[in-house]
């Protein structure tokens, strides 16, 4: 099955308003009727809570993520999705020709042709002794005067609470298909589908029931610079950073979390590792230590020889 990760998340939300701003001010792009997008037309949207359009929801959990819609190749894998999910639950043929149907967990899925738009944007790069592949005379740092935070290229990865991780895991594995790239013994599976080489668009952690729902979302960014420009941009509009900045060891992406008004956290991340079909699957417990490769702490700017600011933790 060629499913190439999430193209849609869909939210019920208490204060629309502000979830709007909270995506503005993130670096999403509004496009009508309540859809933000990423630079490849990948995006969330967001509807009041009591939107009668939004599929219900189950769980006792105030963060609403009512539907995942993943984006496909093409007509050939939605007919093989439908035929699959038909043999023991409901799909539905939406007007625009998408499907919907839920998982073993009780999350509703979508899935339609894909509406990722291909974009050729230059990635970072670095120069190293004996490897210079940023080359002469090109800065690395922005130039004086270019203020603008970097865009989010694409949606990446979306990570639930479930109350069964291996009830879970086994659904996506064995009826659409998707690949273990590595786990966390007692916490979850990392979860790719066919159709894309990242190491994850699915992260499954084991929660009790009343936990269960979306613990986090994230777009792809350039390069750890464009995480560190687009989070400090972030956290200088008053939003609370929550884990980072910093990186992992499974997946290897740079990450910055922040709190948001979703009741889950929203995530930057960039420079993701690249698995296909030969990769072996690690399986490690569940500890800090496997979390991250290392954790930096965000201050606000200052300069050597200048007054220290005031988040200094050595100044009284």
């Amino acid at each position: 099955m060629k499913i190439l990760g999430p193209d849609t998340l869909v939210f019920g939300v208490e204060d629309l308003d502000n979830c709007t701003q909270f995506l503005v001010d993130y670096g999403l792009t509004p496009a009508g009727n309540g859809r933000f997008e990423a630079i490849d037309g990948t995006g969330v949207v967001v509807r009041a809570k009591d939107d009668p359009s939004l599929p219900a929801w189950p769980f006792p959990t105030s963060n609403q993520l009512r539907k995942t819609i993943y984006g496909v190749a093409d007509q050939a894998t939605l007919d093989e999705i439908a035929s699959e999910l038909r043999k023991d639950r409901e799909v539905k043929v939406l007007a625009d020709g998408s499907l919907e149907s839920v998982d073993d967990m009780g999350f509703v899925l979508g899935f339609q042709v894909t509406v990722r738009r291909e974009s050729v944007l230059p990635a970072e790069l670095v120069n190293a002794p004996g490897d210079a592949r940023r080359g002469v005379n090109v800065t690395g740092a922005r130039s004086g005067g270019d203020d603008e935070p970097p865009r989010p290229r694409t949606l990446s990865h979306v990570v639930y609470f479930v109350p069964d991780t291996e009830k879970a895991e086994a659904f996506y594995v064995k009826r659409l298909q998707f690949r273990l790239s590595d786990k966390f013994i007692g916490m979850g599976p990392f979860l790719r589908p066919a159709g894309t080489l990242d190491h994850h668009t699915l992260f499954l952690i084991q929660t009790p029931p009343f936990m269960q729902g979306c613990e986090h979302f994230t777009f792809h960014l350039g390069g750890p610079t464009e995480v560190m420009r687009a989070g400090s941009a972030f956290a200088a509009k008053g939003y609370e950073s929550y884990w980072g900045p910093g990186r992992h060891q499974f997946g290897s992406n740079w990450f910055w979390y922040f709190n948001s008004p979703f009741a889950c956290h929203i995530e930057y991340d960039a420079d993701m590792d690249l698995h296909d079909d030969s990769w072996v699957p690690r399986v490690a417990p569940a500890h800090a230590d496997l979390a991250q490769e290392f954790l930096l702490q965000w201050r606000e700017k200052w300069a050597p020889g200048g007054p220290r600011p005031s988040s200094d933790p050595g100044q009284a």
